[in-house]
C-alpha cells in the first residue's frame, strides 16, 4: 500500500543490484523518503531477460519487491533485457521521475581498476548531474557483514512492548528471545541490529531507541510455529 506523502519536490530513487547489499540500500532508501516525506523509488536493471534470471536473482528480486509493498514506495521497476550501459539507463529514469536524490552501492575498485574501467560513479556523475548521490560501499557491506558501523557485539533479550518489542540487557521472565545487539557506532542511544537465532535460520531487525523498527521479523517467526504446530 503506498504512502501518501506531502512532499513532491523531493524524490528518492534507490538503485540496486544482486547481492546483500540491495536490502541494506533499500532500508536507506526508505528512512531518507520518512524523513523527507517524499516519493521513494527503487530500480534494478539487468541485461538478461527477467525469465533468464536464476534463483538466486529471482529470490533477491522478490524480497525487494516485498520491501516496496511495505515501505510504500511509488514504483519497483525492473529494466530487463537492457543492453544500454546501467548509468543510461538510471539517467533516464531519473530524468522521467524528476529524481532528486539517488541511493546506489559502490564496491571498492583500486586506482588501476578505474583508469582502465572506468568508474561507475563517475559516468553517473556525468550522465546525472542535477541529483544528490548517496554512495554506500557493497565491499564493506559484503566483507564485513556489516558489522564495520557497529561496536562488538553484546548479548541481550527481547521483550514484548504493546504492538512491538524492545531490547533488556537482563535476563528475566518476560523475555522471550535472545540474540545479540549490534550498536551503531558512534551514537549514545541503542540503535542497531538485533541478530537472533530460530529453528537454525538466522533472522535480524534494526533497533531504534531500544525498540524494533520491524517487529513483523518477530511475528513472523511466531506464525510459523503456529503453522507447524
Amino acid at each position: 500500500m503506498k504512502k501518501i506523502r506531502g512532499r513532491m519536490d523531493e524524490s528518492i530513487l534507490v538503485c540496486v543490484f544482486y547481492g546483500p547489499n540491495g536490502e541494506r540500500l533499500i532500508n536507506r532508501g526508505n528512512k531518507l523518503a520518512n524523513m523527507l516525506d517524499c516519493p521513494l523509488y527503487i530500480l534494478t536493471v539487468d541485461a538478461l531477460p527477467f525469465d533468464e534470471f536464476d534463483a538466486e536473482k529471482s529470490a533477491y528480486v522478490e524480497r525487494w519487491k516485498e520491501l516496496a509493498e511495505e515501505y510504500g514506495a511509488e514504483d519497483f521497476m525492473i529494466r530487463d533485457n537492457e543492453k544500454r550501459p546501467s548509468a543510461k539507463v538510471i539517467a533516464e529514469v531519473a530524468h522521467n521521475l524528476n529524481i532528486t536524490q539517488i541511493i546506489v552501492g559502490q564496491t571498492a575498485r583500486s586506482r588501476w581498476e578505474e583508469i582502465t574501467k572506468g568508474s561507475f560513479m563517475n559516468t553517473l556523475l556525468r550522465e546525472i548531474p542535477f541529483v544528490d548521490f548517496h554512495v554506500v560501499s557493497v565491499d564493506r557491506s559484503i566483507k564485513g557483514d556489516d558489522h564495520e558501523e557497529f561496536e562488538k557485539g553484546v548479548r541481550c533479550y527481547l521483550v514484548r512492548d504493546g504492538e512491538t518489542y524492545k531490547i533488556s540487557f537482563s535476563q528475566t521472565k518476560e523475555c522471550q528471545y535472545e540474540g545479540i545487539f549490534f550498536k551503531d557506532i558512534g551514537t549514545d542511544f541503542n540503535n542497531g541490529i538485533f541478530k537472533f537465532m530460530h529453528n537454525n535460520k538466522l533472522y535480524q531487525a534494526e533497533v531504534t531507541d531500544d525498540r524494533l523498527t520491524e517487529p513483523r521479523v518477530i511475528e513472523s517467526c511466531l506464525n510459523k510455529e503456529l503453522v507447524s504446530k
